[in-house]
């Protein structure tokens, strides 16, 4: 079987933890939050063994990366400038990026930015979105309310005291409530209330996710805390200030969306009607999964489904 390798490489002032598989054309892994490189455990090596050099870094802000102290150094141009950071320190010119959840914005991002650099790119869960006319947060705010999660997460130190309370119980609800194995959530916090206050805490872990597996996240959380990742989500406003050039702009490049029929992200208001016509700003979209029974996160509830779709994908 395959092995995972593990290195540090330099890459914008960080020093980028890397997990890596294969040889061949390179394929960048990008996750979400709250995870790591860990989330691609079952991709690095499926890729590797179908002729791709797969690398999934810890990105900035989280686990054995970490990141900046400065809130405003997490815009989606630093997080698109680490992408390229590692192509170079790879000393690769070109790659196919796929990302999940935050890791989606990302890949569908730098591939926007720098089609020179980004051969292809994929999205599972989160899809291409065009920068919208108005502030993100008011968006937000005027269609899921005040207690919605990613306005819960903009005051700096509230929600990063309470996800780092307990990370290992943090994790095992987010995980397990976010998964289709959980009722479908709705992702907003009571008046008063926290993030938890909407997840629930399983009797047994889903046969996906094992107690291995959660010491393996629970470990970076540890060391690390969940600011790096809450940063990302605090930086929504000022990313669209500084992307005003790319109001309505396209992905071109080939693209591939994945996603559980039980997702969150797909289950919110107006989502199914605005991928009915991604089309528009992702013309070269391949194709569009949804997996039944699948909840969000993709790629580790069906990694076998996920990983046959992407390697076919890539081949091409």
């Amino acid at each position: 079987m395959t092995e995972i390798s593990h290195r540090t490489v330099p890459v914008n002032g960080l020093d980028m933890h890397i997990a890596e598989a294969g040889s061949g054309p390179l394929v960048v892994l990008l996750h979400g939050f709250p995870e790591s490189w860990y989330s691609w455990r079952h991709q690095l090596t499926a890729l590797a063994d179908a002729g791709f050099h797969a690398v999934a870094p810890d990105q900035r802000g989280y686990g054995r990366t970490g990141g900046p102290a400065d809130v405003a150094e997490y815009t989606m141009l630093h997080l698109v400038g680490d992408v390229i950071g590692l192509l170079d320190a790879l000393g690769e010119p070109t790659a196919a990026v796929v990302g999940h959840d935050w890791g989606g914005p990302v890949a569908w991002h730098t591939a926007l930015w720098r089609p020179d650099r980004i051969t292809a790119v994929a999205g599972l869960s989160t899809a291409y979105l065009p920068r919208g006319s108005r502030l993100p947060t008011e968006g937000l705010r005027l269609t899921r309310g005040d207690g919605f999660y990613m306005l819960y997460f903009q005051e700096p130190g509230v929600a990063d005291a309470e996800l780092g309370a307990d990370p290992r119980r943090t994790l095992r609800m987010l995980l397990y409530s976010a998964s289709g194995d959980a009722p479908l959530v709705d992702p907003v916090a009571p008046e008063g209330g926290g993030f938890l206050d909407f997840c629930s805490e399983p009797d047994t872990l889903p046969a996906w996710l094992t107690e291995a597996d959660l010491d393996a996240f629970t470990e970076d959380y540890a060391k690390t805390g969940f600011t790096g990742g809450l940063n990302w989500y605090r930086n929504l406003d000022r990313t669209w200030e500084l992307t005003a050039a790319w109001s309505r702009a396209k992905v071109t490049q080939p693209a591939l969306y994945l996603a559980g029929e039980q997702d969150l992200v797909v289950n919110a208001p107006g989502f199914r009607q605005y991928l009915a016509r991604m089309t528009d700003y992702v013309p070269n979209l391949r194709r569009t999964v949804l997996l039944p029974g699948c909840g969000h996160w993709t790629q580790q509830e069906r990694p076998a489904e996920v990983n046959a779709e992407l390697i076919a994908f890539l081949q091409t």
